[in-house]
Formats: structure tokens, sequence, C-alpha cells
């Protein structure tokens, strides 16, 4: 369910946004075409004026109100030619005028927009070339802009809390886990000197080397959680003799139903791990996979070794898993079972992630047939 929640809380915040932008857009386009219209106005009016003052002889028009209707359009740019494509005037061309200038403004004005055609009083025609003035065309950039600082001020927003809250995971990962290892370390210590007593006292070795191999795994899980929070100490080593000891701790705690197979084709592959962090990834990894199979089926863990990398695959035929939830079961508290706390695949991330620079995904998932979780190491 909380997945779920996410989910759908994600897509209305991406559907919001994108209201927002449609919205941003479709109001900033109106006001441009209403610029247009105007503009349009405001070149029609210029060439009325101008086919005005061609007839100078008509004294029923105020000349100088016809020249402030010519020299107020200070933004639309504008050229003005002869019926022979000649120029006759312009305004507004910011670039340096020349012959080469006007003529490539006509020609990227005539796709634009149509030229007014002015008749003139001895019937010969002049024609008007215009295009949108800067403002029209940063009215049409502004929502783009707009855009681009509610982005960019997203994105930092929610760097900012990703980060914030990685940090506080990061604290509780480890008070937890160093509370752990001191709760198992006080009676660990206990045990340790009781197991000395009925070792002094002569008691069966066979129950004392039952107790002394439960005591020496006790310590290992309290070294592992010891150790997330703080930086671990990597050393290059032989990784086969692990995944093989790992292997055969699980297959000694599982049904005889379970099949756990190990291929590899070379019999050292050296790689910088902390051999107790990594012990418990492919243990909580093969956990995994046994209750996926619900403990009759066939788990598979393949080492692969290339020039740089090494690849861990853990293969099973257990129930598998839709594609959605790829990514999400790396994430604390996501289980499909239901008893758990959902944090044996978190852990893994954490530790091939952050303590050893690798990376772990689920490559493929096929229902009953073959689910695959691929970790990789830098060699």
């Amino acid at each position: 369910m909380k997945f779920q929640f996410k989910n759908l809380a994600y897509k209305g915040l991406v559907l919001l946004a994108l209201l927002i932008v449609a919205i941003t857009l479709w109001y900033t386009n109106s006001l441009a075409n209403q610029l247009k219209k105007e503009e349009y106005k405001k070149v029609a009016l210029w060439a009325k004026a101008t086919k005005e003052l061609s007839d100078i002889s008509n004294s029923n028009y105020d000349i100088g109100f016809v020249f402030e209707v010519v020299n107020n359009n200070t933004t639309v740019p504008v050229i003005q030619t002869n019926y022979a494509g000649e120029v006759i005037a312009h305004r507004n061309i910011k670039e340096p005028v020349s012959s080469e200038i006007l003529t490539r403004q006509i020609g990227i004005m005539a796709k634009k927009y149509e030229p007014i055609e002015i008749e003139l009083i001895d019937g010969k025609k002049e024609y008007i070339y215009y295009k949108d003035s800067s403002l029209l065309q940063q009215l049409k950039l502004f929502p783009f802009f707009i855009l681009a600082i509610i982005a960019a001020f997203m994105l930092l927003a929610y760097s900012a809390f990703s980060n914030a809250r990685i940090a506080q995971q990061n604290k509780v990962w480890t008070g937890m886990a160093k509370e752990t290892a001191h709760q198992i370390g006080t009676p660990l210590s206990s045990l340790i000197g009781w197991l000395e007593h009925l070792k002094e006292n002569n008691t069966e070795k066979g129950i004392v080397k039952k107790i002394q191999k439960d005591l020496d795994r006790l310590t290992i899980i309290a070294s592992r959680f010891s150790k997330i929070g703080s930086l671990p100490k990597l050393s290059k080593t032989n990784i086969v003799p692990i995944l093989k000891q790992s292997i055969n701790y699980m297959r000694q705690r599982v049904s005889s139903k379970t099949s756990i197979q190990f291929h590899s084709e070379k019999k050292e592959t050296r790689v910088l791990v902390n051999t107790d962090l990594f012990e418990w990834v492919i243990e909580n990894i093969i956990k995994n996979a046994i209750d996926a199979t619900d403990q009759k089926g066939k788990i598979i863990i393949s080492l692969i070794e290339e020039k740089d990398r090494v690849f861990i695959d853990f293969s099973d035929n257990g129930r598998g898993l839709k594609k959605s939830f790829f990514k999400e079961i790396f994430q604390p508290g996501f289980t499909s079972k239901k008893r758990g706390w959902g944090l044996g695949l978190s852990l893994v991330k954490r530790i091939i992630q952050d303590y050893h620079k690798g990376w772990v995904r689920v490559l493929k998932s096929i229902p009953n047939e073959e689910t695959t979780i691929r970790i990789c190491l830098n060699k």
C-alpha cells in the first residue's frame, strides 16, 4: 500500500506539473496572439499613412499627424519596397544596414507574413514587409524561460529533500545497527564466559563444540552490524571460497526440496571486498530466493568474470516479480511476505553500492521460470 500510494502521489504531481505547463503555454500564447494583432494594425496604419504621404495634394489630411503615425513605429521591423523590389525605406532593423542585410530580412519577413500592398495615387504599387517585434519574440520565449526556472528550482528542491532524507535514513541505519551490535555484544560476552566455564568442568566436547559454533556465528553477526554506518576496510580477496562457504552454510539450513548450485569457471577471482559484509549480502539474497520458491525450488549462483568487473548472478524459479517492482524491492520496508521487515535486500544494496562501489539490480523475472538478481563488483 505504501508504494502504491507513493506511485499515485508521484503521478498526481506529474499531472499537476503538466497542467501548470499547459496553462502557462496557453495564456502566454493568447497574449502573443493579441500582441501580434496589435502589431499588424500598427503596420497597416503605417502603410496607410505612407500612402497618404504619397498624395501631397490632398488637403483633407493633417500631414503632421500622418508624419507622427509613420515615426511612432519604434518596435515593429518593417521594410518598404517599390514594385521592382527596391528598398525605399526601412525602420527598426537592428542589424547594420546594407543591401545584403535588407534583402535577407525581406526573405525572412516574406516567409513569416504576407506583405501589405499599397496602391499609390499614380497607380503604382509598393509593399511593406514586416516581422514580429523583439518584444513579441521575447514573449513567445517567456514561458520556456519560466518553465526552465521552475524546473531548475524543482530539481534543486528535490535534490535537497532527497539528500536530507538519505542523511536521515543513514542516521537511522547507523543507530539501529550500532544498537543491535551493542545489544548482541553484552550477552555474547557473558555466553563466552559461560562457555569457558563449561570447558573447565569437562562438559561433553560435542555440546561445547556446538555452543562454540553458535557463539562464533553470533560474533560474526555482531561484527556485521558494527560495520554498518562506518567505512569498512576492503581487501583484495578470492571470493570463490567465500561464495562456497556461504552457500554451504545456507544449504544446511534449508529443506532437501531446495537445490542450491554454484557455477564458476575459475577457482580464483580476486575482488576488493569486506568479507563479513560480503557474506551477509550472499546470505540475504539466497534467503530471498528461498522465500520466493517456498523452500522447494532451484537456486543457481553463477560467477562471471570480465576484464575489470565481476558479476554474480542469483537465479531462482520462484514466483517472480512485476517489472514495476524491480527497483522497489531494494527500498527499505518493501516486502511481499506477510511477515518481514523488508530490510534484507535494502541492506544488500547499501553494502554493495555504498561500501563496495558496485551495483545490484534485477536483470529479469519470469514467474515460476527464472528470476535473476545480479551483483556487479569492480575489480
